[in-house]
């Protein structure tokens, strides 16, 4: 037997390990599981290439729980280590195995590309969790010995000759009274399960029942899935191997995604993955199910803000990628070059593969558009490069259902909806329903409407006025339709201004004047005798306040401002001027204004009960 003292520079490196180098205990699984997976890659590599005997027939990586002994023992039949080597690569935090085997064996092999374990420190995590560990290992060489290693977490270690008649490494951790949680079959499973659910090599944990009732038997419960769908070749999967890896990855979410893509990129980085879309309709929802970053096929984070633009974090999938830097515990990204760069061609691939969709089949991209709308309007405000590609294949809806890219809809107005300044007006509803009446006007005169009802639709608009020349979008709501498309021919008005005069303040008289202005236009006969209208600038401010636009704070707390709009040319409205008993004209003025407030979904309560008393007493 042989003692020593680990090549540390403090004698305090444990507590530090403990405390602050891993912020969560239970990746320690993590760790321990994928230098198992990396000594049996390792074993595979030197097989390939004849620089080992070894017979590659059961390569399981086992995880095992003692509750008696207060046990966790992660067991390999991979590469083993000597005595010299447990010496040099547990001892010597310094140095990394892996790292050492991938620069030996990058030119001779892509396996050696499959070492996970980047980091020597990887090991000392099980201290988190253990008051001792033990290693037992026999290295593949010929002639080998067994060797047995014990520490208890102090500098100090014990190494000495062991029994042990299969080859590979058994990591066996005594859990420590505070974490035996980690003793309980569930808790292992689900780190298993979220950790380790892809690792290229078998996970055995426990045996499950399989077959009849009366026919079971014990298989190995396998906890992985080796060969993952995005390692593969897109040209060697169908339609519902992309389904059922979705399933794997969410099996809690039950609504197929609406496509996918599938990144495979060798340079000038690697990067591999698959990226699904799922249904996000109008609302931002939480997403629970997020990309997931591997490593080598482990699990990372789900947390991938840093290497993805934020629009891209409503899709849902895998990215997997070894250049992607990692702080020592594989738990935070590290920004550089690399991450910019494919965050940037993980952005194009998005783009290109929606320009694809739409080209190949319009129909079916329109039919989807409703669900993926958020996603490309949200990047196309987010990335320029993004807009560039995007404004081919975004779509604008007119209130009858037909869709039309921007250009379409820019060709489609220019002949009936430029105003006497040459400006191309676009006419848009936030909600087709309540405002009904203003839509039926519009598309009266030959107008297009849009619809434009998600919670960033305010933010689109103002870009895409930002970006389409000589053009201004107008809520159709907002104004009376003459003034909303400016034309030269403005109609006469029945009233002259006396009598308008006359007849302000009957009207200002039935409306409260903090919500309300009154305003005179000269409409067409078959036009509402009165209309309720909400300023365009304000009504928009007040929306991108809702949204959490940057300094529309102060526009938010503003109340609500509405312009009661009558119309002289209204028989009605010449009849309430006409009107000699005040009583009756007041009557009349008020059921106007109702109806027009009625139609806006501004008639409520009291005055709800009054008007619908009256209008029974005016039909008796």
């Amino acid at each position: 037997m042989s003692t020593g003292k680990i090549n540390v520079q403090t004698e305090n490196i444990f507590p530090i390990i403990k405390k602050f180098l891993y912020s969560d205990h239970e990746i320690f699984l993590r760790e321990l599981v994928s230098n198992a997976v990396d000594a049996t890659q390792k074993l595979k590599t030197l097989v390939s290439l004849g620089e080992s005997k070894a017979t590659l027939d059961d390569l399981k990586v086992e995880v095992i729980i003692d509750k008696a002994a207060k046990t966790l023992t992660i067991r390999d039949k991979g590469i083993g280590m000597t005595a010299e080597e447990i010496e040099k690569y547990i001892t010597q935090i310094a140095f990394s195995g892996a790292e050492e085997f991938v620069n030996k064996y990058k030119d001779k092999a892509a396996e050696a590309n499959a070492i996970i374990g980047h980091f020597g420190l990887g090991f000392y995590s099980a201290f988190m969790v253990a008051k001792k560990v033990e290693i037992f290992s026999l290295s593949h060489k010929e002639g080998s010995a067994a060797v047995r290693w014990e520490c208890d977490g102090s500098p100090e270690y014990k190494m000495e000759d062991a029994t042990k008649a299969t080859r590979g490494t058994d990591i066996v951790l005594h859990i420590a009274d505070d974490s035996e949680e980690f003793l309980e079959d569930a808790r292992i499973n689900t780190l298993l399960t979220k950790y380790c659910k892809f690792l290229p090599v078998e996970i055995k944990f426990g045996t499950r029942k399989e077959g009849e009732k009366d026919k079971e038997v014990d298989v190995d419960n396998i906890i992985n899935n080796p060969s993952p769908a995005w390692t593969k070749k897109p040209s060697d999967l169908k339609e519902e191997d992309y389904t059922n890896f979705y399933r794997e990855l969410y099996p809690m979410n039950f609504e197929d995604p609406l496509f996918h893509i599938h990144l495979n990129v060798d340079y000038p980085f690697n990067l591999t993955g698959i990226l699904f879309f799922p249904k996000l309709k109008k609302s931002f929802e939480v997403q629970k199910d997020k990309i997931q970053l591997y490593c080598n096929q482990v699990f990372v984070t789900d947390s991938v803000e840093n290497i993805v633009p934020d629009f891209l974090g409503l899709l849902q999938g895998v990215i997997d990628s070894p250049d992607i830097p990692l702080n020592v515990s594989r738990s935070y990204l590290q920004a550089d070059g690399h991450v910019k760069k494919i965050s940037a061609h993980i952005t194009k691939k998005v783009a290109d593969k929606l320009e694809e969709l739409f080209k190949k089949d319009r129909a079916d991209f329109e039919s989807k558009w409703e669900d993926i709308k958020i996603f490309v309007q949200y990047g196309m405000l987010s990335e320029d490069k993004f807009y560039d590609k995007a404004k081919t294949f975004a779509l604008l809806k007119t209130t009858e259902g037909k869709f039309y890219t921007l250009d379409e809809f820019a060709e489609k107005v220019k002949a009936t909806q430029t105003d006497k300044d040459n400006r191309v007006v676009y006419l848009y509803s936030s909600n087709a329903e309540e405002q009904h009446g203003f839509i039926e006007t519009a598309t009266a005169r030959g107008y297009q409407v849009l619809v434009m009802d998600s919670p960033i639709d305010p933010h689109f608009i103002n870009q895409l006025e930002s970006k389409l020349e000589n053009t201004s979008f107008v809520r159709v709501d907002a104004d009376t339709i003459d003034k909303l498309i400016k034309k030269d021919d403005a109609q006469p008005s029945k009233l002259s201004d006396e009598e308008q005069k006359k007849l302000q303040p009957v009207v200002e008289s039935i409306v409260a004047k903090e919500k309300f202005t009154v305003v005179f236009e000269s409409l067409s006969e078959k036009d509402a005798p009165m209309l309720i209208t909400k300023p365009e600038f304000m009504r928009r401010m007040k929306d991108m306040s809702a949204m959490g636009g940057g300094g529309m704070n102060f526009y938010g707390s503003m109340p609500d401002m509405h312009n009661l709009v009558v119309n002289s040319n209204h028989p009605l409205i010449s009849k309430i001027l006409n009107e000699k008993d005040e009583t009756k004209q007041k009557e009349l003025t008020k059921q106007a204004a109702d109806l027009a407030m009625l139609s806006q979904g501004l008639l409520k309560g009291e005055e709800l009960t009054k008007f619908i008393k009256r209008s029974v007493e005016l039909i008796d």
